[in-house]
């Protein structure tokens, strides 16, 4: 006997704890329970019995904080543990970590399988989901043509944004609804004119939102030409369909939102827009009515008596400076038109863009973006018509018509009684033609 290799009660208690807690996984079992006992601790201890065995259980507290039925005896039921044993009497015993009526265990399971199917797959993976449009102009929504959750979503939308909606009728509950919800989905496929559908209920039990966990209506939905929001049932609930959409909302009303902007933050932003418009096209005015005025200033210091003192001195620079200016003047306005016409344009275009996206908006609030469009053009117009005429009034040719004159030689332009002779020949420019005169006599100023 004492070569023989001879183990205690407490050992092989021990050793068949290990085997079974590292051998046998997190598993379901199904039964009905038994001698069920809630403990002041919080704790739940109860039998899982069927016609051949039973089984001890323990519901520990922080497990069965999220119960959510009232779990009684003869209940028949899946719980969902992890088998343990008590090496003090060698009884095993199922830790379990959640339980759920028989018929929603059965659900449960199908639900994990499908989504672990789809999800090995790549039906869930980001890289598919498609943005929403960020102004629909139409939206097709299947669900039930009588339920609370499409009114919830039409009420919304009516308050937030103005949108076009198709309902195509749809059960949302039953063993028909998930043909229906396909078809739906698919009907909005042939239509060019929408830009976003929703698929949708209001909440229920897992057995009424079940034919939202469809095979095929998943399918449908992922290969669907438009983008799609899911809003089944509550925030809690979740259902295959949201998985595989471009989007889950939490509840249909959350769809709604999700769907469309807010038109007030829309005018908001109009409003903005047209200030930054007003600003940067003031900003340009105020830059070329300053250098205009510059400009302008320089050629009224040019009196007429001043002007023809220096004359005779430096005639020729002056007159090739005119002509200089005038050429460069009349480039710079143009190119200053053209630059106007080019930014109002473009201040144009985007209100007309943003005119042709939002055609429902407040008519009031598109009539005063108009007038004040209107309003800066002309009063850009206006200003820049009084510059042409200043500018017209300071060229060589209106100096001339005022009685000045500018004189030349055969040796080139004049500056001083230094550069001419007797006899010669001088030319004598008018605004309306051209003098020949001789030299007879020269006058030297000796100031």
């Amino acid at each position: 006997m004492n070569e023989l290799l001879v183990f205690s009660v407490y050992e092989v208690s021990m050793h068949l704890k290990q085997v079974v807690e590292s051998q046998i996984e997190e598993l379901y079992v199904r039964g009905e329970v038994s001698n069920f006992v809630r403990h002041s601790s919080g704790h739940i201890y109860f039998n899982l019995k069927d016609n051949n065995a039973s089984m001890r259980c323990t519901f520990f507290k922080r497990s069965n904080a999220s119960l959510n039925f009232d779990m009684q005896e003869g209940q028949e039921v899946v719980c969902f543990g992890k088998l343990t044993l008590y090496e003090k009497n060698s009884t095993y015993n199922l830790n379990v970590y959640n339980v759920s009526l028989s018929g929603k265990g059965d659900l449960s399971q199908r639900f994990e399988a499908l989504k672990n199917k789809l999800k090995e797959e790549g039906l869930f993976d980001n890289v598919h989901k498609r943005v929403l449009p960020p102004y629909p102009s139409k939206i097709g929504i299947v669900t039930s043509p009588t339920g609370a959750a499409l009114q919830d979503i039409k009420n919304i939308l009516v308050r937030r944004f103005p949108v076009q909606v198709e309902v195509y009728p749809s059960q949302v509950q039953g063993t028909d609804a998930p043909q229906q919800l396909i078809a739906g989905i698919r009907y909005f496929d042939s239509r060019d004119d929408i830009d976003l559908v929703i698929i949708t209920r209001g909440g229920g039990s897992q057995e009424d939102l079940w034919c939202f966990n469809d095979e095929a209506l998943a399918r449908v939905i992922f290969k669907s030409v438009h983008p799609i929001i899911s809003a089944v049932g509550h925030e809690i609930d979740y259902s295959i369909a949201d998985f595989v959409a471009d989007l889950r909302a939490p509840t249909p009303s959350a769809a709604a939102e999700l769907a469309v902007p807010d038109k007030a933050e829309l005018m908001n932003y109009l409003s903005s827009l047209e200030d930054r418009i007003k600003l940067r096209l003031k900003v340009q005015f105020d830059k070329a009515k300053a250098e205009y005025t510059e400009l302008a200033h320089g050629f009224a210091l040019a009196h007429p008596e001043a002007l023809l003192e220096r004359m005779q001195q430096r005639l020729d620079m002056a007159s090739t400076e005119l002509e200089h200016l005038s050429l460069f003047t009349l480039t710079y306005s143009q190119s200053l038109q053209s630059a106007e016409k080019e930014l109002l344009q473009r201040g144009v275009n985007l209100l007309r863009q943003i005119q042709e996206k939002r055609s429902s908006l407040d008519k009031n609030e598109a009539s005063r973006l108009q007038m004040g469009a209107d309003t800066i053009i002309n009063k850009y117009k206006t200003a820049l018509a009084q510059k042409e005429e200043i500018l017209r009034l300071n060229s060589l040719q209106n100096l001339l018509k005022r009685g000045f004159a500018y004189v030349d030689s055969r040796k080139g332009h004049l500056r001083s009684t230094s550069q001419v002779e007797l006899d010669d020949e001088l030319y004598i420019h008018l605004s309306d033609g051209q003098l020949t005169a001789s030299v007879t006599k020269i006058d030297k100023d000796t100031r």
